[in-house]
């Protein structure tokens, strides 16, 4: 497509747009939000400094493709991010200015995984699938030091080191992933793990963990099973469709 045929209202970043208000839409009906807090955002630049983020006090059910606001973490001063929250913007800026293959983050203060980040001692025993994708791929970070401003947003990035999930100590977690399919299954799948932890914790028995041989042996398929995220997001798309939604305008 030539210049002159660009239409004025074309935007190259509508896909990216439509894929991450699913996520938002979605992370609702997973029960994965907390009011108007938390923040999905997608990095649209090859080195992912520019990138879109929800806006600031909207709920996630009623966030459109249209309002998802496109942001640079190196332009500090820009008038756009007035029109989102400073924590999201201090968190998601460094993240994506510091760690480029973070393409996608998303954090949130779900219940389940919210829980596991209060525990001393973190640890997700390899007790099903689940739990098993994780096994010995999600860092911790027990360093809390206030809520994501200034030097705590800037120190959260390299807490991730080469693992795409933070267990954010005392606060949430926050998942990275190359698409936003892979990020946001990702994210469905720890807060799924740790609600079987607790619940099966619950129960005052002894828990069934395997070995690790198998527990590194399903995560590494877990891996190689590539797929899935890429078919979850697109059948949530396609609900979404059905239902005749607005998350794509």
């Amino acid at each position: 497509m030539s210049l002159a045929e660009v239409s004025p209202d074309y935007d190259p970043h509508l896909e990216a747009r439509r894929d991450l208000a699913a996520a938002l839409r979605w992370a609702v009906r997973y029960n994965l939000h907390e009011g108007v807090a938390n923040h999905f955002s997608f990095a649209v630049n090859d080195d992912g400094t520019q990138f879109l983020l929800n806006p600031r006090n909207r709920h996630w059910s009623r966030v459109r493709a249209s309002d998802l606001v496109l942001l640079d973490a190196n332009d500090l001063d820009g008038d756009q991010t007035s029109k989102v929250d400073i924590t999201a913007w201090c968190i998601h800026g460094a993240v994506h200015r510091q760690v480029p293959r973070a393409r996608c983050v998303l954090h949130v203060h779900s219940k389940y995984a919210t829980a596991l980040a209060c525990l001393k001692d973190p640890r997700l025993p390899p007790i099903d699938q689940n739990t098993m994708r994780f096994y010995n791929r999600f860092a911790f970070d027990p360093g809390f030091d206030g809520m994501g401003l200034g030097e705590e947003a800037e120190r959260l990035p390299s807490m991730l080191a080469d693992k795409d999930v933070l267990l954010m100590g005392n606060h949430g977690v926050m998942v990275c992933g190359e698409t936003v399919g892979g990020a946001f299954d990702a994210l469905y799948y720890f807060e799924r793990a740790c609600e079987t932890f607790f619940t099966a914790k619950s129960s005052g028995r002894e828990l069934l963990e395997v070995s690790h041989e198998v527990a590194e042996k399903t995560a590494r398929q877990w891996e190689n099973y590539d797929e899935l995220d890429c078919a979850h997001l697109a059948e949530l798309r396609a609900i979404l469709d059905e239902e005749g939604s607005n998350y794509a305008d």
